[in-house]
């Protein structure tokens, strides 16, 4: 119930008056049925502006430490994910990746929309960075179209690290959706879960128009970070 009370009567038209988001290919997402919208992931805001721009709901794995954060920021923020009906995904461990499958899985077994982002991490400097494969093997197991979806300008509005948003009108892009049912079957094959992923993630490049890195977010903002020494060749 807050889910909707948030989009229609709080939260939405709030988002609509301040950023006043441009939409292209909303025609694109299902009016029923299972299915992937999977895009890039720029900004905390992504998470409120592209649901609110919906006619259906759409549930987003997230990160764990969205409902773990201290202090009082960290209990209201908590609260609101799952208030809206997100579900916390651990990211660490090697069960990590199984564990968001899983639930991803349970979200489309609903017939409902499953938003998920591909890089796994925001980016930190507002390129696009190689895509997981869990993204494919949701899609081939639950033989769903995935939806891909580009946000442009949220970036700019609040990069990570900044806490409220700058008021400038953002771009969100909805692109045809990917068939991937001629895969079905090899959802254990690690050269077509590859190629079914980097053919999702050109498509979102093509509707974001971003610089593209062929390397996990992940790993380089641990390099950044200095966790570990940069490996040249």
């Amino acid at each position: 119930m807050l889910y909707y009370v948030l989009k229609y009567a709080l939260l939405g038209p709030l988002l609509r008056l301040l950023f006043r988001p441009r939409i292209e290919g909303l025609e694109h997402i299902p009016d029923e049925g299972p299915a992937i919208v999977a895009g890039n992931h720029l900004s905390f805001s992504d998470h409120f502006l592209m649901p609110v721009m919906l006619k259906r709901r759409i549930t987003f794995l997230a990160k764990q430490e969205y409902f773990t954060g201290p202090g009082i920021k960290g209990r209201l923020t908590a609260a609101f994910f799952r208030a809206v009906g997100q579900i916390p995904v651990d990211r660490s461990g090697k069960e990590a990746g199984q564990a968001a499958i899983r639930e991803g899985l349970g979200v489309l077994r609903k017939n409902e929309l499953l938003g998920i982002y591909p890089e796994g991490t925001r980016s930190h400097d507002g390129k696009l960075y190689k895509g997981k494969v869990g993204v494919a093997v949701m899609a081939l197991k639950a033989q769903v179209p995935v939806i891909p979806c580009a946000m442009v300008g949220t970036f700019e509005i609040q990069p990570p690290g900044q806490v409220m948003p700058k008021i400038r009108r953002v771009t969100i892009r909805f692109g045809e959706p990917l068939d991937f049912s001629r895969y079905t079957g090899m959802e254990n094959e690690k050269a077509v879960l590859r190629a079914a992923t980097d053919e999702l993630m050109y498509k979102i490049l093509e509707l974001s128009g971003q610089e593209y890195v062929d390397r996990y977010a992940a790993d380089v903002k641990a390099e950044e970070a200095g966790k570990f020494p940069r490996i040249l060749g």
